[in-house]
């Protein structure tokens, strides 16, 4: 993100908000959500247009169709994941479960939303629709063991972390042997722990958390139900990686999607341990935050 203005900042911190209130009291959320009247339950998310609304008019590229975008995108969330609790009480998983991750995650991965933002600020949009998804599985479908809490815990820390020793040696020798990774030489220099640990928290927040509560909490929660432990982490894993193929490439980059695929196994398993978003969160910074400094 650059090109900082007043309005970008603002709405950065009103998309942070949201996803804020839902990791620290999302479960108080759902309960006060659901006292309310169905229509006003699924009506509420046509404010997450107001973050594009206000952006796009300092910039003076403000446009209806993608206002009509950001507010429907949302209620229509809403609505079906209302649905889809109804029909779904036991939490299986059902196909709207399904079609909405699918059409969100292409949204993502192909960039279709970004023509809307600044130069610079497409991940606003990012941000807009994990809160729209947030809104719709926390506080109308409710899906249960997600672990999307961000009350820490040193178990996430020993978790998260042990993951990371078990992986690093791994991806660090199958990355230089497919010559994926180029050594930087930045060595462990006192000077960089603290532009390391501000980046790792730029990681954390940005990157890891959208992408682990997106493939851990939903889409490998989501599977488990179906298809069980072993089989739910080897799927998830497998997608995370092919989330990769169009990135830092204009190709099909199949080393990305290998190495990726595999650090789906090791971030799955962080998450699984206790079912803590956390956990895995703090393995996938610091794997990237590794690779930004010495790869």
């Amino acid at each position: 993100m650059q090109n900082t203005t007043p309005a970008a900042v603002a709405v950065l911190v009103l998309e942070l908000a949201p996803a804020a209130l839902f990791g620290f009291c999302g479960d108080r959320v759902g309960r006060i959500c659901a006292r309310w009247p169905s229509t006003v339950r699924t009506g509420l998310p046509v404010l997450c247009a107001l973050p594009y609304v206000l952006i796009a008019w300092s910039h003076q590229m403000f446009s209806w169709r993608w206002c009509a975008l950001y507010a429907a995108l949302p209620v229509a969330i809403a609505w079906l994941l209302g649905r889809a609790a109804i029909v779904d009480p036991e939490q299986r998983g059902n196909w709207r479960d399904a079609f909405i991750l699918l059409v969100l995650g292409l949204a993502i991965d192909l960039r279709w939303l970004e023509p809307a933002w600044p130069n610079g600020w497409a991940g606003l949009g990012k941000l807009l629709v994990v809160d729209a998804a947030l809104y719709g599985f926390v506080a109308v479908r409710r899906l249960s063991g997600t672990g999307f809490d961000f009350h820490f815990r040193w178990s996430d820390w020993k978790t998260g972390l042990r993951e990371l020793v078990f992986f690093a040696p791994l991806v660090i020798g199958l990355g230089l042997a497919l010559g994926f990774l180029h050594p930087h030489g930045n060595g462990l220099r006192l000077s960089i722990i603290p532009a390391m640990i501000l980046k790792w928290i730029y990681i954390f927040i940005f990157v890891a958390v959208p992408e682990e509560l997106y493939f851990r909490a939903w889409v490998q929660n989501l599977l488990e139900r179906r298809l069980g432990r072993r089989a739910a982490l080897g799927i998830t894993a497998v997608l995370f990686g092919l989330s990769h193929f169009n990135k830092r490439s204009t190709h099909f980059n199949w080393r990305y999607v290998f190495l990726a695929s595999i650090a789906g196994i090791f971030y799955g398993r962080a998450w699984r341990e206790q079912r803590r978003v956390p956990a895995s969160t703090i393995t996938h910074a610091s794997v990237d935050a590794i690779w930004t400094f010495w790869f």
